[in-house]
């Protein structure tokens, strides 16, 4: 199993009230699989996000990538390597605005300290890949939301990660670079690797092999589209 999330608990402490984020969420997701994750906003689906991808300790449960704790990790070698097992893909981009498409797909070579010019090349092959060699040195500004989405999810797949998690990609994107983009991360799993997917779109589920619905932080239910029903 390349992801396991079993029993995962967490309540942000505030006040007056404390938000009881996600209770008893479990989740397998093995290779070449395409898990979407859907339910309405504040139902706890970045939590399950973060979490998943070792950016967000749990207040119990287990988080397992290949079967290794993340959380049992020092900071550095959980950050390591996060670097070279999980690619991340936002709603927001989070490119950096003064560097080109290039370099912005090339960031993370630094922290999972790939040899440059092995890394430079790779970048290249995912820049036409992506369809996006005409705009190799231009800025994040000067992109399309589709553009730039892109451009973030060829970073994502720099370090050749075993995992995406994506949460909300499509929501600042049209109709057709959504497919473009749900296209790529439905190729990503057929091709050996798995996505975890969080998403209020109906279009994004639509690409997903099995669908957990949350509810108040707690899964209501598992659809597995193959079968085409409830689990």
């Amino acid at each position: 199993m390349l992801l396991r999330l079993e029993h995962l608990c967490k309540t942000y402490v505030g006040k007056p009230t404390h938000v009881h984020a996600i209770r008893d969420v479990s989740i397998d997701l093995a290779e070449r699989e395409f898990v979407a994750v859907q339910g309405p906003s504040g139902c706890g689906k970045t939590t399950v996000l973060l979490t998943a991808g070792g950016l967000l300790k749990p207040d119990s449960g287990e988080v397992l990538i290949e079967g290794q704790n993340p959380y049992a990790m020092s900071p550095d070698d959980r950050a390591a390597f996060r670097a070279r097992t999980i690619g991340f893909v936002f709603q927001q981009f989070h490119l950096v605005p003064y560097l080109d498409v290039l370099d912005n797909i090339l960031s993370p070579a630094l922290a999972a300290a790939n040899p440059q010019n092995d890394a430079r090349q790779r970048a290249v092959q995912l820049i036409e890949h992506f369809g996006l060699t005409h705009r190799t040195h231009h800025v994040p500004g000067e992109l399309s939301s589709g553009e730039r989405q892109r451009t973030a999810l060829a970073r994502a797949l720099l370090n050749r990660p075993r995992l995406l998690l994506a949460d909300e990609p499509t929501g600042n994107l049209d109709p057709e670079s959504t497919e473009s983009v749900l296209g790529h991360l439905k190729e990503f799993a057929e091709s050996g690797g798995a996505v975890l997917l969080v998403t209020h779109d109906d279009r994004a589920v639509s690409f997903a092999q099995r669908v957990v619905h949350l509810c108040d932080g707690r899964i209501s239910t598992l659809m597995d589209r193959n079968l085409s029903g409830t689990l």
